[in-house]
Formats: structure tokens, sequence, C-alpha cells
């Protein structure tokens, strides 16, 4: 943390996917930046030079074999979004490559995006059999149902990072990752010295409408926990891990 500014960081060498220890953890690190004092703003981001995040982890959704593993994995994404939906901060997302399934869920439920032009955005999940039901509703929240009707249905195509821009997913889109993170330095230090009470009062306005997501992201969980082990999905997976 630097004066006030909290860091949340998350990194899996298969293009930052998220297997569901992974997506706990970021939940509860998201969670504990909220309940510090310290921390005025958080910035949100992964590491290394390639995607941003790369959505669910295929090896861990081919070795899912019962209902209830699968409702325990999807409800991760849940956790992830919901935290960042009740973390009483304001969170800058950083999105310096591509976004995928899970990935677009998660750029879509921080309260301020940047992004760099390879920041391409998809919602792959029809492609392989499931669908965008967790993360849906951040989405729709963000860009309206129209255009993540138009992700969601256009499963196997990226939708460029100014198209995500012009629809609202990203405040800005940048040429370099240099002149994003100088934008997010600016904005995250302008937040850190104001009113922590009237930043979360503001949050709070935001997100009205989505108190009943607890439930609801978990219930639509339960969806893709079920649809994941069909074989017609089963074989879209072993598909895409070939390619």
């Amino acid at each position: 943390m630097t004066h006030g500014v909290g860091t949340v960081s998350f990194f899996h060498p298969q293009s930052n996917s998220l297997p569901g220890a992974l997506l706990n953890a970021l939940a509860e690190a998201i969670q504990a930046a909220g309940r510090n004092d310290s921390v005025r703003v958080v910035v949100l981001r992964s590491e290394g030079e390639s995607a941003f995040c790369a959505g669910a982890s295929f090896d861990e959704l081919i070795a899912i074999k019962d209902v209830e593993t699968g409702n325990a994995f999807f409800t991760g994404f849940a956790k992830v979004i919901n935290a960042l939906r009740t973390c009483p901060k304001l969170i800058i997302g950083r999105v310096h490559g591509k976004a995928v399934g899970g990935g677009v869920g998660v750029a879509s439920s921080v309260d301020f995006c940047f992004a760099t032009q390879r920041a391409s955005v998809k919602l792959s999940e029809l492609a392989v059999g499931i669908g965008p039901f967790v993360v849906g509703p951040a989405v729709e929240r963000k860009i309206g149902v129209s255009a993540m009707s138009q992700l969601a249905i256009n499963a196997s195509e990226w939708a460029t990072a100014d198209w995500a821009r012009e629809k609202g997913l990203y405040a800005e889109v940048f040429e370099t990752t240099e002149a994003m993170d100088d934008a997010i330095d600016l904005l995250a230090t302008k937040l850190a010295a104001s009113n922590p009470e009237a930043m979360s009062e503001l949050k709070t306005i935001f997100w009205k409408g989505t108190e009943n997501w607890d439930t609801l992201l978990v219930e639509r969980a339960a969806i893709s926990g079920r649809l994941v082990l069909s074989e017609f999905t089963r074989n879209a997976i072993e598909s895409f891990k070939k390619k």
C-alpha cells in the first residue's frame, strides 16, 4: 500500500486463468482491503504481460465430476464479484490485456476501469457449452442488456477495447501500459485524498438495486455447475484445450 492506495493483484501462469483456490484468495484479498482503515482506494490488477484474465481454468472445469464440485467452483466467481460490489472502497481496474469470460465479469465489477488497446473482450462461455450466467448480471449492469447479449451470443469473437469503452465497460483506453499506469496513479492519488465516507456513500448509490446478488449469483452458479457436467460441454472444453 502507498499513501492510502491499496493494490490487489492476482496471477496464474495460464494467462491469468482463475482456478477455485485463486478465486477464493482473490475474494478474501478484496474483503481485507475493504476492512483496512489505512486503505482509501483499491487498484485491482493482474500480473504478467499477456492476458488480464482468461476466465475459468479449463483444467479445473474438466476435472469437475459432480454437481456439488461444479457449484463450488462457479460460486467462486460469485464470491469475487460480490466482494468487489460490497467493498466499501472505490476500486479502480487495471486491464492491461485481453479479458475472457470471468475476466470480463471482474472488469465489469470494478468502479472505474482503465485499459489498453490490447484489452479486447470476449464472453466465450456459450462456445464451451455453458453461458455467462454468474458474470452476466455484472456485465449487464455495466454495458446494458443489448451489448451483453451481443458478447454472450457471439461467443467466439473478440470485441475491441474501443468497443468496450464505447459501451461503458472501460472509462479510458490507452496506447501503452505506461500511459495507463500514469492515469491510474493520478486518479488513485486524488481519490486517496478524498473523503472516505463520501466515497463509500457514493459506491452504495452506484450499486443500488444489486442487494439480491448474494443469492442471485449463487443461483446462477448452480446453472453453470449443472451444465458443466453435460457431455456436450465436456467435449467442447476438451476441444478448446487442444487448440
